[in-house]
């Protein structure tokens, strides 16, 4: 089995969250695979803005998720390892990346974003991490 660690960021903005739909018609999170020398954080900040066109700061860490899957190109089974961050932006406007594989996008309020989710540990990584950023932004208050 092939193991990747990987990055991502659950953007927010104010009461919204940021998903994509990729090709397979999946709607996720913006993630990516940490290649050797890149940190974490910096991963998931470039992935969202990569794929979604969106400048975004990371607030806190959110979590960690995994999965396994069969990648048939490299004829093998992998599992991704993601390290997972809360992050907000003041920007709601999006450049969707169809050329990473994504066809649509964007923010969306909490509710609606968390049926759209196709993975449940991602539906759940979204309500725990909108609840921890409240958190954090009452504190800030």
């Amino acid at each position: 089995m092939l193991f990747r660690n990987c990055a991502g960021g659950v953007v927010f903005s104010k009461d919204k969250v940021l998903i994509l739909k990729n090709e397979k018609g999946e709607w996720v999170l913006p993630k990516g695979v940490i290649r050797k020398g890149n940190v974490s954080v910096e991963i998931a900040k470039d992935r969202v803005k990569k794929e979604a066109g969106v400048d975004a700061e990371v607030v806190s860490p959110a979590g960690e998720t995994s999965y396994e899957f069969f990648s048939i190109s490299r004829q093998k089974p992998v599992c991704n390892q993601i390290t997972w961050f809360i992050m907000e932006t003041n920007d709601e406007d999006t450049e969707i990346n169809k050329e990473e594989g994504f066809t649509v996008g964007g923010f969306f309020p909490i509710d609606e974003a968390i049926d759209k989710i196709t993975y449940s540990q991602d539906k759940s990584l979204v309500r725990l991490s909108y609840r921890k950023y409240k958190r954090l932004c009452e504190e800030c208050v």
